[in-house]
């Protein structure tokens, strides 16, 4: 289980993140909600290292974390698909995925055949460069990346962002189908109500660095949330 509290974040003498706190299980979706610029993605690359806390605990599987590199945090299980993708275009599918080995043992250096089980269209473009694909392509491709870690925690970084409404849906069936195994503890960060309200079993909602609603799922009020989505 993560469990991250009273998070303090600077950038400089910006105070970006504001005695936040969250938690994810095996199983479950925490959704994070929230227009641009409240501090969401700020949150999510302090989970995974990639940004220093000032103040707070992080804690995964009962070890703190707080002080681990990405690297390190990796080798522990936990995965980030980023906001943007951020694939390799110059490199193929197939190599995209293979820099998904990074943190696994020897043994463990092999592409899954589930990941083509999830995500059928990789398969058929496995030569192709990462660049010639589509955006929701290139979405697929990032959380195939992730998954190729064989992650225990995996943070999606707003993966409906640009993506074409068909394309939604597979990745939707995909995270659904991931917590449904219960092996994997997923925090699914996004600015849209509605496939959050599908997906979430817990929410948090944040404004300018803050948490100002969290919950489990079913307490959610849409009315209370959407004030701070709307811009």
């Amino acid at each position: 289980m993560l469990v991250a509290e009273n998070i303090e974040l600077y950038y400089g003498a910006s105070h970006i993140l504001r005695d936040v706190s969250i938690a994810a299980e095996p199983g479950h979706i925490t959704c994070v909600l929230g227009r641009n610029g409240v501090g969401k993605t700020s949150l999510m690359r302090a989970l995974m290292g990639l940004q220093p806390i000032r103040a707070g605990k992080i804690e995964w599987e009962g070890a703190d974390i707080a002080a681990l590199k990405p690297h390190e945090r990796a080798r522990r299980g936990l995965a980030l698909v980023p906001q943007g993708r951020e694939i390799f275009p110059r490199l193929t599918v197939q190599e995209n995925l293979q820099t998904g080995f990074a943190p696994l043992p020897r043994s463990d250096r092999v592409i899954p055949e589930e990941i083509f089980e999830l995500f059928p269209v990789l398969k058929q473009m496995l030569r192709r460069r990462g660049g010639d694909l589509s955006g929701g392509q290139q979405q697929q491709l990032a959380i195939a990346r992730a998954l190729v870690t064989r992650p225990r925690l995996l943070i999606l970084d707003e993966p409906t962002e640009g993506i074409q409404p068909s394309i939604i849906k597979d990745i939707e069936r995909v995270i659904r189908q991931l917590a449904r195994r219960g092996t994997m503890a997923i925090v699914l960060v996004e600015q849209y109500f509605e496939f959050a309200q599908a997906l979430a079993d817990r929410y948090v909602v944040m404004e300018r660095g803050e948490v100002v609603l969290s919950g489990q799922a079913h307490d959610m009020v849409e009315r209370d949330v959407r004030r701070y989505l709307t811009v």
